[in-house]
């Protein structure tokens, strides 16, 4: 019986290979098509996210190289956000609050500097009761100088020995930064004489007097400074008694903190501006 014959192999690989090969290339061109689709215009992105952050009040997560943002410098102390769970193995803080809370805090320290430095700078008058420092609660330091001693009954003219006192103060604002609000203030007693016609002519002219004497011993710059008269308009004390009136008899000095240019009029400041200064 006769054999069959033996079908010989093609050398190579199997033709299926090379429509196997046709696929998957087709498959990869069409995935990098789809790729190059889905590629986003950078700068279109950045501009719809910032859109959406303004509509939606969505919050900037910004990489913290540093160590956790504490209340205090000095005790090391750490007050982390609400820990929220996160995909990834990261540590989050929210740090808006915690940042302003720190920077209140660093504010009122150095008022609370400022402020110790003024009453130990005028120890001496204010023992003496020549002098008053007070803080107004609205991050302002305010130095009163009272009548007694430093201008006779009437007069904007310096008592006698008065000027060594506003020589200590023009010393002490070359320290501390900020706009300065010279204000006058007299009692409701009426004035009319030849040099005041009123106690708005009295009280400006006294604040102008102690910033002459200021500027003289600073050597500031006019535009730091700034002249206010109230006349009886911000009473201290109750006029009705001979000590509120000797109360309300006074000039102020507001040191205005921060300002670089033009002061803050509000409430606790406002009056009658004049404009005094540099008309020697």
């Amino acid at each position: 019986m006769e054999e069959a014959p033996v079908k010989k192999q093609a050398a190579g690989a199997p033709a299926w290979v090379l429509t196997f090969a046709d696929l998957m290339s087709l498959l990869l061109a069409f995935f990098v098509l789809l790729f190059s689709f889905s590629e986003m215009d950078k700068q279109k992105f950045k501009e719809l996210s910032g859109s959406m952050k303004d509509a939606f009040g969505v919050q900037r997560e910004i990489p913290a190289f540093k160590p956790p943002i504490g209340t205090s410098m000095i005790a090391r102390e750490f007050s982390p956000g609400q820990p929220k769970p996160t995909v990834e193995n990261q540590v989050r803080q929210e740090a808006v609050r915690e940042m302003r809370d720190f920077v209140q805090v660093e504010a009122d320290e150095a008022l609370n500097d400022d402020l110790e430095k003024v009453k130990a700078h005028l120890a001496v008058e204010i023992a003496e009761g020549l002098v008053e420092v007070v803080d107004d609660g609205e991050r302002v330091i305010i130095i009163r100088i009272r009548e007694r001693g430093s201008f006779p009954s009437g007069s904007a003219v310096l008592s006698p020995g008065f000027e060594p006192v506003l020589a200590k103060m023009g010393s002490l604002l070359n320290e501390i930064d900020g706009q300065i609000v010279v204000a006058g203030h007299t009692d409701d007693v009426p004035i009319h004489t030849d040099r005041y016609f009123s106690n708005w002519d009295l009280s400006s002219a006294r604040a102008t007097t102690v910033l002459r004497g200021i500027i003289a011993a600073s050597g500031q710059p006019n535009e730091r400074f700034r002249v206010m008269a109230h006349a009886a308009t911000r009473p201290l004390a109750d006029n009705e008694t001979a000590d509120g009136r000797a109360r309300n008899r006074r000039v102020e000095i507001f040191l205005l903190r921060g300002a670089k240019h033009e002061p803050a009029m509000g409430p606790a400041i406002g009056g009658r501006e004049t404009s005094l200064l540099g008309s020697d």
